[in-house]
């Protein structure tokens, strides 16, 4: 019988079962959409490949989309985000076919990525865009039945956006993390609190009083620099962007050039979807013991080969921290070999705000089904019903209540004879 999984240790289902359960009290969202897609079955005999960080708020995710009658085939979509405990307790008590184990090498991350997709899937969500990446390399391999997908993070948008702009994209594809109840929150607080929590975690160090460095003032590093400047830290954001750099004047933070942050900086993330954001110029000018690291999907944002070139060696001082010596005795610590720190270093978002971010990519997977065949081939907005549906969702989940509109207001507000 072939194995319908690869994962690190089935017998720790038990501590990954207690996370799950821990986590359900605080996604209430896609646990009322679960229960109505139990009753309902939208993705009954739907195939989906989904690569997603393999973690507790994405358990319950691949559970809602089980209820729902999907066959799910789960891999990871970063080498250091798996958590092998949910991994082994989708696998054992809920019979997920999941692909991942953490620190996977390259050949074992494709290999999981390929063994998803030659399950001939109906439907792709990414956090990333690796299965489209990998479809659309391998067009004569995979893809022949897929009707659309969904992709989750910022740089698979870009990612997706490129190929639609060259028409080369094969199917649609839904942008869930361009959705108001995804990017406004979970981009925000979500890589706010989870990236001070890595850096903390692994670092243990005092942020009052330090410099902190925020590389890209998009929706992710202005929740980045919120957070650091709650924490007590002196914070300097640096930008490429006219715009967001006086955005972040105007919010009370400091900016300027890379090269001339660094020379202050305690601790420097990045978190810009862009690479090379730190480089050998910058390493030259960082002091002495400076904390590096990265809340950006992909692992290109720091220039790792740069600094080994100017380190004369390199150790790992605790989990999570690779110290590199330069030649003139200066140090340099990176945290999470580079890769996105809240996950490598820490658990991730909370399921409190993944609830509406999973919750977008449950109802796009259902509104893909019903309309995936009518649509080109072109990226798309999650429909704006389904952002509002899960606004009032979460809004009457944790007891909040809104106004209505008066006929007279509603009359007003459609006319354009009614003025001063």
């Amino acid at each position: 019988m072939k194995r319908t999984y690869h994962i690190k240790d089935v017998s720790l289902a038990k501590a990954g079962r207690s996370k799950i359960e821990w986590a359900e009290s605080q996604m209430p969202v896609l646990l009322q959409i679960r229960q109505r897609m139990a009753r309902a079955k939208p993705l009954k005999g739907v195939r989906l490949a989904c690569c997603l960080h393999v973690t507790t708020e994405t358990a319950h995710l691949m559970l809602t989309l089980k209820a729902g009658g999907a066959q799910v085939a789960l891999c990871a979509s970063n080498p250091l985000s798996t958590q092998d405990d949910v991994a082994a307790s989708l696998v054992k008590d809920f019979g997920v076919s999941v692909y991942a184990v953490r620190a996977e090498d390259r050949k074992t991350y494709y290999d999981h990525i390929h063994t998803v997709l030659s399950g001939s899937p109906h439907l792709t969500m990414d956090d990333g865009a690796d299965l489209v990446s990998t479809i659309h390399k391998q067009p004569h391999r995979f893809g022949r039945d897929i009707l659309g997908g969904t992709e989750e993070t910022t740089t698979g948008v870009i990612r997706l956006k490129s190929l639609d702009a060259q028409r080369k994209l094969r199917y649609p594809v839904i942008a869930v993390n361009d959705a108001d109840t995804k990017h406004l929150f979970d981009n925000r607080y979500g890589t706010g609190q989870s990236t001070i929590d890595g850096i903390i975690r692994a670092t243990n160090r005092l942020l009052a009083g330090s410099v902190f460095v925020v590389a890209g003032y998009g929706w992710c590093g202005k929740g980045l620099a919120q957070r650091a400047r709650g924490m007590g830290a002196r914070v300097v954001v640096t930008e490429i962007d006219a715009i967001k750099g006086l955005e972040a004047v105007m919010d009370g933070f400091e900016v300027m050039p890379m090269r001339d942050a660094v020379r202050h900086a305690d601790v420097i993330v990045t978190v810009t979807g862009c690479c090379e954001v730190l480089r050998g110029e910058h390493f030259a000018r960082m002091k002495d013991d400076a904390i590096i690291s990265n809340s950006g999907h992909f692992d290109v944002e720091i220039d790792l080969k740069a600094l080994e070139k100017l380190a004369k060696k390199r150790v790992v001082l605790r989990s999570g921290i690779q110290q590199y010596v330069l030649r003139g005795g200066r140090r340099i610590n990176v945290l999470g070999e580079g890769r996105l720190v809240n996950l490598a270093c820490a658990e991730g978002h909370p399921p409190g705000v993944m609830d509406m971010s999973f919750a977008n990519q449950a109802l796009a997977s259902e509104y893909l089904v019903k309309k995936g065949s009518r649509l080109a081939s072109h990226v798309y907005p999650v429909p704006k019903e389904i952002d509002q549906e899960i606004a009032r969702l979460k809004l009457s989940a944790i007891g909040v209540g809104l106004d209505r509109l008066t006929p007279s207001q509603q009359r007003y507000l459609a006319s354009w004879e009614i003025g001063t």
